[in-house]
């Protein structure tokens, strides 16, 4: 009796680390964001270049998640989740001690192939961990913690780095992560089965070569120029790879990513909503923190206050917003959220030189909120379509899509921005200069516009959804 007490008190500890190294990782996939501009001109790196920060971080995720929770089933979670918290602290170490910007991004992928570590393997422990009665709730709080690990970074690196250095942004994580790590491996479930298949090395091996190849290849093409032999190199590299990973997948006995997860339409769809709102959400991430302090002027400090509008608007809403899902249903709500964020998208691309700041904060708000109604629902249905069995692939699968939607933004926002920039000027662009303030308003106007399209086309699909669900509903009754 006293172990079982034991237990329901320590599955609340687990939550408490699940949740402090869902929202570390998401957190350090976007608290560079603010701190880019000032990294920009401490390292000598152009504005187009330092995007690499952000995108390293991003792209080594998405490229190796799949393969962490493979190894989760094959050799435990719980010793995966753990030795990714140590690889995700050892890496922020050396972010913060680096004056070198290569070392930097070494170390960026050393902490983000920590953090792929704990994010593939985390919804599984949780799975493990609660009954059926309340895991619902609890891996709700895991999305809620990563969504508000999102959009939280930008406001809290600019606070950070107005009162110090940008490498603390880094050295925060340092004493958390050593905290969270040893916790970890004192309370976390000890897997005592594990499942014999072998990891798919020929299945990660190309899935690797289909991401890494095409993301790197759409950073780096701002710079070179996408119609360069090596950027369209890596772009059939991409295309072939991924085309041979999906013919291995479908004959493989154990592979590395069951495609057959998506014939579930709402679980397929569900996955998309969510790729498409972190696709617009960081393409405003990206290119408001150039906005507020090259654009209008603002400190980092200052920019972070601002840019805090979207945690503090979440963590208001998500509850609520999840709350009423199970009320009404999650289909009507992630429809509200995504059209409120596309006009909320849409008013962003008015901002200019002479915006005042409380115009700022209500745009920025109205996008927040439109994202709080939407996330949580949309989680709940994504992990809601699978059955128990397939929790941890649809919770893997999801932080997979959320990670390549964060890195489509980035890249999307980056390739429109500059773009833009250089039609505009009349010649090639890929840093921001003190007289192309104005180029830079009309590229950041285009950026907004198609992610406001982006969103509203979400809504779209949303819509059709539900419309499609309520006819299947009424025939049935007929019947």
């Amino acid at each position: 009796m006293e172990n079982n007490n034991r237990k329901g008190s320590n599955k609340w500890l687990v939550l408490v680390i699940v949740l402090m190294s869902s929202f570390m990782a998401s957190l350090d996939g976007s608290i560079v964001n603010v701190a880019l501009p000032v990294m920009a001109d401490s390292l000598h790196v152009t504005t187009a270049g330092i995007q690499l920060v952000a995108t390293s971080y991003l792209i080594t995720i998405v490229g190796v998640i799949l393969i962490f929770g493979k190894l989760g089933d094959t050799l435990g979670k719980t010793r995966m989740f753990s030795i990714g918290l140590g690889l995700f602290t050892l890496g922020s170490l050396l972010c913060g001690i680096t004056d070198s910007f290569t070392v930097l991004i070494l170390a960026r992928i050393v902490q983000a192939i920590g953090a792929a570590g704990t994010m593939a393997n985390s919804q599984g422990i949780i799975t493990e961990t609660f009954h059926p009665s309340e895991r619902g709730k609890a891996l709700g709080l895991v999305g809620t913690s990563v969504a508000l690990g999102s959009l939280a970074g930008p406001g809290l690196g600019g606070i950070i780095i107005g009162g110090v250095s940008w490498k603390y942004i880094f050295l925060i994580n340092v004493p958390i992560g050593l905290l969270s790590l040893l916790a970890a491996v004192r309370l976390l479930p000890k897997s005592q089965k594990k499942a014999e298949e072998k990891l798919d090395v020929v299945g990660a091996l190309l899935f690797m070569l289909s991401v890494i190849p095409l993301f790197t290849a759409l950073n780096e093409g701002v710079t070179a120029g996408f119609t360069e032999p090596l950027i369209l190199t890596g772009f059939a590299v991409s295309a072939v790879a991924f085309i041979l990973f999906l013919s291995v997948e479908k004959k493989k006995e154990n592979p590395l990513l069951q495609l057959q997860i998506f014939e579930n339409r709402l679980f397929s769809l569900s996955i998309l909503c969510g790729f498409i709102s972190f696709v617009a959400i960081f393409c405003s991430n990206m290119v408001l923190s150039f906005y507020l302090q090259k654009v209008m002027g603002y400190t980092p400090q200052n920019s972070g206050f601002i840019l805090m509008v979207y945690p503090v608007v979440l963590m208001a809403v998500a509850p609520l917003s999840g709350h009423l899902s199970d009320k009404t249903g999650a289909e009507r709500l992630t429809f509200i959220g995504l059209v409120l964020a596309g006009v909320g998208l849409f008013m962003m691309s008015f901002l200019n030189e002479q915006s005042a700041p409380a115009v700022m904060v209500l745009f920025i708000a109205i996008m927040s909120l439109g994202m709080g109604i939407f996330q949580s629902p949309n989680n709940s249905l994504v992990m809601s379509t699978v059955s128990k069995d397939k929790l941890g692939i649809a919770g893997s699968i999801n932080a997979l899509v959320r990670n390549l939607g964060m890195t489509c933004g980035i890249a999307l926002s980056t390739t429109l921005l500059y773009g833009t920039m250089s039609r505009k000027i009349g010649h090639r662009v890929t840093d921001f200069t003190a007289d192309s303030s104005d180029a830079f308003l009309y590229g950041m106007k285009t950026v907004y516009v198609t992610a406001g399209l982006i969103s509203l086309f979400g809504a779209g699909i949303t819509f059709a959804r539900m419309v499609n669900g309520r006819q299947k509903e009424a025939e049935q009754t007929t019947e």
